[in-house]
């Protein structure tokens, strides 16, 4: 009974992604590329991401091309966390340039040695 109850939690920790689900290799993450799709779809690529980590966070001006060539300048900021021996880029929040627009994104970015890094397609 007791071998069966843990076998059952184990399985539930898994799948819940506890402390036992895998940890993601932030450094076999591909190279950040630019530009790149837009978490957001739509086909708004997203240019000139360059990251630079101060003051616990990670920030950088970037644009964003709408499919019809329109091209909107914003400002992104992310919590700056130790992982890895290199920093991951969480938690984003996003701005544009002359105030109309604002949010959230759930893109990350991994900083080791100066090498940048998005998480795969």
């Amino acid at each position: 009974m007791v071998k069966q109850w843990m076998m059952a939690a184990t399985l539930v920790a898994l799948m819940a992604g506890g402390p036992l689900a895998a940890a993601e290799d932030f450094g076999a993450w591909p190279l950040l590329r630019d530009p790149f799709p837009s978490t957001g779809g739509g086909g708004v690529m997203i240019g000139g991401y360059d990251p630079v980590v101060a003051d616990g966070r990670c920030r950088t001006a970037f644009t964003a091309t709408l499919p019809d060539g329109s091209v909107y300048r914003n400002r992104a900021e992310f919590d700056a966390v130790p992982e890895q021996g290199g920093i991951l880029c969480t938690n984003g929040r996003w701005r544009a340039e002359d105030g109309s627009a604002e949010g959230t994104t759930p893109f990350r970015i991994f900083i080791r040695d100066g090498v940048k890094r998005m998480p795969p397609d």
